[in-house]
């Protein structure tokens, strides 16, 4: 890359940040490490970084804090920040997404793992250059056309289940959760109850998987949300 890609480690373990950052910097990426949350969010406004990964458990100020401060900035609100932390319960993981982080990985991860999460979370730094065909496996998806087609065969879904398969075809590889869906679709005052998400995502699954229990198109993040197969089309 004529560029490097600049990633700002946020982890409070030295070994763990000394062994991530020779990770990332042997794959071609520049990293600067920061211990506290504090040093992390002076670097964030100094470096304006192009990813941030982030540990919650940081010894100064949590780490969603630190996602908060982030995403009320005007200027550094759309870097893409990958949480890394040792807490797995469902709620921490919903909290953080929904503070405005872009994925979430639970420790111990694997190397290929994280850079393919840090190589999803680039592409969708600036959504509105994204292509206009979603492609994988036998699944296309034109989102200036508006069809939908599977193995040459066009599928036909109802208005909502076509917004829904497009909301996440357009965020493909991250994890979109139950409340963002259903506030993006059903908006803001809706019921939070997911049973008519979980309805919809029923049909979807039934018209575009061979199999709806195996799924290889969309994913369910068990009391999450829901990740979509990552797009080949870039």
């Amino acid at each position: 890359m004529n560029k490097k890609i600049h990633i700002l480690l946020i982890e409070d373990d030295n070994n763990v940040s000394t062994y991530t950052s020779t990770t990332l910097e042997n794959s071609g990426y520049k990293v600067t490490a920061a211990f506290t949350g504090k040093e992390g969010l002076s670097l964030t406004a100094s470096l304006c970084p192009d990813i941030i990964l982030l540990d919650l458990g940081l010894p100064d100020i949590d780490g969603c804090e630190v996602i908060e401060q982030i995403r009320s900035w005007r200027d550094n609100s759309n870097i893409p920040i990958i949480v890394i932390s040792a807490r797995d319960s469902e709620d921490e993981k919903v909290n953080a997404l929904e503070l405005g982080a872009d994925d979430y990985i639970t420790k111990p991860f694997g190397n290929a793992e994280l850079i393919a999460r840090i190589r999803t979370s680039l592409r969708h730094r600036h959504p509105h250059t994204q292509g206009t065909i979603y492609r994988a496996k036998e699944l296309e998806i034109d989102f200036e056309k508006r069809y939908i087609r599977l193995a040459g065969e066009e599928i036909h879904l109802t208005q909502v289940e076509y917004q829904l398969l497009t909301l996440l075809a357009e965020n493909s590889g991250r994890v979109l959760t139950y409340h963002y869906l259903i506030k993006t679709i059903w908006g803001p005052y809706a019921d939070s109850n997911n049973q008519i998400l979980r309805v919809n995502m029923a049909n979807i699954r039934r018209k575009i998987e061979k199999n709806p229990a195996q799924p290889v198109y969309v994913f369910t993040e068990i009391g999450i949300g829901y990740r979509m197969l990552e797009s080949e089309s870039g």
